[in-house]
C-alpha cells in the first residue's frame, strides 16, 4: 500500500489496495470465528470508504467496481473447498 500523504486525500485505488491486503491477511489466517468479526468490518469500511472517494469521478466507477470485485474475488481461490 502506499503510503498516505498529509498534503493530498487516499485515493479510492489506495484504500482498496489496503482493503485487499487486509482480507489477504484473514483469509491467510483463517478468519473463521467471532475473533475476526472487527477485522472483516475494517476491511467492510475500507471499500466502502473507496467507493464513496471513487464518487469523486462518476465515469471510472464501473471500472473500479468491476476491478475491486474481480481483485478480491480472486483472494478466494487458494481457499476454495
Amino acid at each position: 500500500m502506499t503510503a498516505h500523504r498529509a498534503d493530498r486525500p487516499t485515493s479510492s485505488d489506495e484504500l482498496l489496495d489496503a482493503a485487499r491486503e487486509a482480507m489477504a491477511t484473514l483469509l491467510h489466517d483463517g478468519c473463521l470465528t467471532r475473533s475476526s468479526a472487527l477485522d472483516l468490518l475494517a476491511v467492510d469500511a475500507l471499500v466502502t470508504y473507496a467507493f464513496e472517494s471513487a464518487a469523486d469521478e462518476p465515469e471510472r466507477i464501473d471500472a473500479s467496481a468491476h476491478q475491486a470485485l474481480a481483485t478480491i474475488a480472486a483472494l478466494a481461490e487458494p481457499y476454495r473447498a
